[in-house]
């Protein structure tokens, strides 16, 4: 068995392309082209070719914050030609002139196109760079200075933090796994295990995914290689934990190894299925994204699962049979069984209070979930970033001059329904009546296209163009202005960042409302075929939605209520669908599955409570902590949307582990009783099989 894992490994890496190369950056092209922002930006690239693909904006002002003189102005003009002469790679344009100024004369800017073939190039950066290192010898002794504002400024300011952030989350997911399971097990070995798998299923994932993605046409984002990452770490320790547990027990038993090893699949490898199970269709639900950064992430994730599960059933197993005890070597403790344990003191409780267990964990997270009812999307990244960088300095410095939406103006556009030649009058009147609608500042004089049938006008909204203002502002108010003020003949169209998000918000709750229901009813009927039930299925979804609205809700009271955020990130709700109701179903299939067993042992349902939790309990706690403690590291990162990602994830992975199904499913089965299970009969005793002998009869106690 390892050695065809080897060469199926060797020759997968070997023939398969890079994930690199189904990668794209580009966010627009994620939405479906009927959302009307996308057919905006499809006519502006059409018909303003010239259009960059980012842009660099500096903004210029007086070193003493008087107001700019004409002199000023002008030496503003001789920077522009300054700076263009000296053919910055991926630059152009470098325009500036009265519209350019300031109606206070604070500050006048000077905007840079930056052209690239994708928006995340690194050459891209390299020219912010290059354009900050020339600004200052260029503004010597004039009494002026200047900061570069935009979004590719702003990831050059952060680059740094970003990537600490998450080499910190890397190094930290390993030193969890390996000191976890060192405490745990008292074993490098162990310890170790994980880490080698993941790293050999990473590396076969990425081939795969990437192949799938050349032979179906399809892209993926730039961020997949750290979410399959997470998610391989996550699954795959709680997979592998899963094993090491059930394998000590039998050997705790009196098993040789192979038997300890054909055993714990046995009795193991329906609950990894039917969990991996699970996660792939929670994953492939995202097919029915209309975003298509949705519909990507789906497969790939699945792919990854997938891989991981014949990994957990195969190589593992033939892994630890090979190596039998020493698994646990130096330690000699897997031989005896703890005794007075935590675990036991929980399953206990359990099985003594079953109605007081599942009403105050109940309690407990429906408390949390009616955080959601305030819960708003936030997309304005830039607020989360550190406000001490050249970047945010020049972007307050731009939007306390002119409008607050300067820094990502809301491009309009005018064209012909036949393709006729727009006339001056039905442009200027257009313009006219657009610059009035309602929440603009301003309005720029419009542009013509060389494709005589189109014009522009930037319109620069009173709102910060990212803010939840903003957004409904464009979705509901300004686009029927707009849609309008078009002249017989003509058609208007909204687009720009704000038009973007304002169609990415109307995608993302379609697709959540789509999404979260169908998931719920597929990894229902895996429940239900893994325990022969209708009744269990029901309740335990329940518990996993719940789970979901209350790690929401958790991180609502935090980040809008004690930190007086105005939102947590729009992203955070399928960042909790992947993490949170897709891993977290693992803690409860494992759970269920081990209620189950100790009832088929012919323990009463209270009884199997007890020893289900006594024994799975720190199995899940376990698994919980390892991927709970990597995302809460992510609480250090100075950026507030990290901040957010990490603190929900790992309050909800806390919440699954350790309320949900710990203590809220153990208890609600031990009170539905016999009924749990119906209309099958999944607690009654099975026939043993040849190689199905029975767990130790006598429970340890303390």
């Amino acid at each position: 068995m390892i050695a065809g894992w080897v060469l199926a490994a060797a020759a997968i890496i070997l023939t398969t392309p890079s994930l690199s190369d189904i990668t794209s950056a580009d966010q627009e092209s994620f939405l479906p082209r009927s959302y009307e922002s996308v057919q905006a930006t499809e006519l502006g690239q059409k018909a303003f070719p010239q259009q960059a693909t980012s842009t660099a904006i500096i903004v210029v002002k007086r070193a003493d914050g008087q107001k700019l003189t004409p002199a000023d102005e002008a030496r503003v003009g001789q920077l522009a030609q300054s700076l263009k002469a000296k053919n910055i790679p991926r630059t152009s344009g470098y325009l500036t002139g009265p519209p350019a100024v300031a109606p206070d004369k604070s500050v006048q800017v000077v905007n840079v196109g930056l052209d690239a073939p994708t928006p995340d190039d690194p050459a891209l950066l390299d020219a912010v760079r290059d354009l900050r290192a020339d600004i200052g010898p260029e503004l010597a002794n004039s009494g002026l200075t200047a900061g570069v504002a935009g979004d590719v400024a702003s990831f050059v300011d952060n680059e740094d933090t970003f990537n600490n952030a998450f080499a910190v989350v890397g190094v930290a997911t390993i030193i969890l796994i390996i000191g976890l399971i060192l405490i745990i097990f008292r074993s490098p070995i162990a310890a170790l295990l994980p880490v080698v798998v993941v790293g050999v299923v990473l590396s076969i994932t990425t081939g795969l995914v990437a192949a799938a993605g050349k032979a179906f046409d399809l892209s993926v984002s730039q961020d997949l290689q750290t979410i399959l990452l997470i998610v391989l770490f996550g699954i795959g320790t709680d997979y592998i934990l899963f094993l090491l547990f059930r394998y000590r027990e039998r050997l705790r038993a009196g098993d040789d190894k192979r038997t300890a090893m054909i055993v714990s699949v046995q009795r193991v490898g329906e609950v990894i299925t039917s969990a991996a199970g699970a996660v792939i269709v929670a994953f492939l639900v995202l097919l029915l994204a209309s975003l298509g950064f949705f519909g990507s992430l789906g497969p790939a994730l699945a792919i990854a699962v997938g891989v991981m599960l014949v990994t957990s059933l195969t190589l593992v197993p033939a892994v630890i049979s090979l190596l039998g005890r020493y698994v646990f070597w130096p330690s000699k403790a897997w031989q005896r069984a703890p005794k007075a344990t935590i675990s036991h003191r929980l399953g206990t409780a359990v099985g003594r209070r079953p109605a007081l267990v599942a009403a105050a964990s109940g309690v407990l997270l429906v408390a949390l979930a009616a955080g959601v009812l305030g819960y708003k999307a936030d997309y304005d990244f830039s607020a989360g970033f550190p406000q001490d960088t050249e970047s945010a300095k020049a972007a307050q410095d731009l939007q306390r001059g002119f409008a607050a939406g300067a820094l990502a103006p809301t491009e309009v556009y005018l064209t012909t329904s036949n393709g006729s030649q727009l006339t001056e009058q039905q442009v200027n009147d257009f313009a006219a009546a657009v610059s009035k609608a309602p929440g603009v500042g301003q309005a720029q004089p419009p542009e013509r296209s060389t494709d005589p049938s189109v014009a522009r006008v930037n319109l620069l909204l009173n709102e910060n163009p990212v803010s939840n203002e903003a957004i409904t502002l464009v979705r509901e108010d300004l686009r029927g202005a707009v849609h309008a003020a078009a002249p017989p003949g003509t058609r208007a169209l909204v687009g720009g960042t704000t038009a973007i998000f304002a169609d990415i918000n109307s995608a993302n709750n379609r697709d959540l409302s789509v999404i979260l229901p169908v998931a719920a009813g597929l990894i229902a009927l895996i429940l239900a075929l893994l325990l022969r039930s209708l009744v269990a299925p029901i309740y335990l979804v329940i518990a996993v939605l719940l789970n979901f609205a209350a790690t929401l809700g958790a991180t609502v009271y935090l980040f809008q209520g004690l930190r007086g955020e105005p939102g947590v990130t729009f992203q955070l709700p399928i960042i909790l669908y992947l993490f949170v109701v897709a891993i977290g179903t693992d803690y409860n299939i494992l759970m269920i599955a081990r209620l189950r067993e100790e009832a088929r042992e012919g323990n009463e349902p209270h009884e199997a409570a007890a020893i289900g939790v006594e024994h799975a309990g720190p199995t899940v706690a376990a698994a919980g902590l390892i991927l709970a403690g990597t995302f809460a590291v992510l609480l250090l990162a100075p950026i507030s949307f990290l901040q957010q990602m990490g603190f929900a994830v790992a309050i909800g992975i806390v919440l699954s582990a350790f309320v949900m199904s710990m203590f809220f499913v153990p208890a609600l089965t031990a009170l539905i009783g016999h009924k749990a299970w119906w209309p099958g009969h999944g607690d009654e005793r099975p026939a043993s099989g040849p190689h199905t002998p029975p767990e130790p009869t006598t429970v340890a106690r303390g």
